[in-house]
């Protein structure tokens, strides 16, 4: 993975068809996904359970490009070398999943993947600012998370701004999770965000017999944010 700061567009397979996996993630990426987001929770940091390592090592040979996972999980640590080996080219914790959060993402490169932090919507920016130099991405949550399809968080865009000025020239992408449409990812790309994770606002009309309103709808993200 080379770094570079063009607008990238992650679909969460959460939005997905759960009895197609490798069909929806290999949909997407012929639609023109850049990354596809797997999003996953245990019912006890977030009121959801989607799936674990096994399913991540299931779609793996069906993507080509960066598997970007998302722990929604506490603990973390016990599970990320599973997810390593499932894998994963990105393994975001939150901030707020445990005590030693610094130690989490010491772990996340220990086993061979890039670290993300992720920041749900009342932490703020400030708590990342000593992990700069252990993070490749900052994800940056503008729902509350645990459900697909929930509206967007307007005051994290101001969040955004500050986490792209203390970030300066370090190779850090900051990830946008929650509510991202054609309407609400203008502002947050102008805030300085580089990845766009969108599940619905992909998936919508689409399915995998039927993929072409997939491109369409990543096609209209990205065109909202051209400047």
């Amino acid at each position: 993975m080379t770094f570079d700061r063009s607008v990238k567009i992650a679909p969460s397979i959460l939005s997905a068809d759960f009895a197609n996996f490798g069909a929806e993630c290999q949909a997407i990426e012929d639609q023109g996904a850049d990354w596809v987001h797997v999003d996953v929770m245990d019912g006890h940091f977030v009121p959801n359970i989607t799936f674990g390592p096994a399913t991540c090592a299931a779609i793996r040979p069906h993507i080509k490009g960066v598997m970007d996972v998302h722990l929604m999980i506490a603990p973390v640590d016990p599970y990320i070398e599973a997810f390593a080996n499932a894998g994963a080219d990105i393994i975001t914790a939150h901030v707020e999943a445990g005590p030693h959060i610094h130690r989490s993402l010491q772990a996340i490169r220990g086993a061979g993947a890039k670290a993300g932090v992720a920041l749900n919507p009342g932490t703020p920016a400030e708590s990342v600012e000593y992990l700069l130099d252990m993070v490749d991405l900052i994800c940056v949550m503008t729902v509350n998370p645990g459900f697909g399809g929930q509206k967007f968080i307007h005051s994290q865009v101001e969040k955004v701004r500050k986490l792209r000025a203390m970030i300066g020239d370090r190779p850090i992408h900051i990830e946008i999770d929650g509510g991202v449409t054609p309407e609400t990812a203008p502002a947050v790309v102008s805030a300085g965000a580089d990845v766009l994770v969108a599940g619905s606002a992909v998936f919508k009309g689409g399915s995998v017999s039927n993929p072409a309103p997939y491109g369409e709808n990543i096609r209209a993200i990205r065109a909202a944010v051209k400047h």
